[in-house]
């Protein structure tokens, strides 16, 4: 597994989150030598969908995007859905598309980048309710456990989380 040592790396969320495709993540990022942080729409925080609760590094309108090396958005519909109404967190998600820097996306996390207009001429994949928003969005969508495309990893599920870890890990060390 590559080494993260240095590396700072931000997870994007709100309420609602698939609680794996958080903790999972975290840890292996953690692991592998790197810094994680927790940056959403309100302090104090965050719980998911099952029960999670973890605190809030950082809330997006403080957090600044160039400080950091990566960024990972867990899905969740209604994690999901709520980052994407917010100019803030868009602006944030654009950032790393526009910079080149790594994105890794799991399931519903992916909604947060057809706002930012970042996906045209991607091939990845989603949650597969997603797939039409994607298409529309200009990504050339596979049904596959873990996609990458230069320096973004997408999955589908938290069933892909140990292939979605090893590559998310790969991109960031890169």
């Amino acid at each position: 597994m590559a080494s993260l040592d240095g590396k700072t790396v931000a997870f994007l969320l709100t309420d609602d989150f698939e609680d794996s495709e958080l903790t999972s993540p975290w840890d292996a990022v953690v692991e592998a030598g790197g810094t994680a942080h927790l940056i959403s729409l309100e302090a104090g925080s965050v719980t998911g969908k099952n029960g999670h609760t973890q605190d809030v590094d950082l809330v997006v309108t403080d957090a600044d995007p160039a400080s950091y090396d990566a960024l990972v958005l867990p899905g969740g519909v209604g994690n999901a859905d709520n980052l994407r109404m917010n100019d803030d967190a868009v602006a944030f998600a654009r950032h790393f598309g526009e910079q080149d820097k790594p994105v890794s996306v799991i399931c519903h996390g992916a909604w947060i980048l057809t706002d930012a207009g970042v996906l045209q001429g991607r091939t990845m994949t989603s949650f597969p309710s997603l797939q039409t928003d994607l298409r529309n969005a200009g990504v050339t969508w596979k049904d596959e456990e873990v996609v990458v495309d230069g320096r973004l990893v997408s999955s589908r599920t938290p069933d892909d989380l140990p292939a979605f870890n090893r590559e998310m890990v790969s991109a960031i060390g890169g």
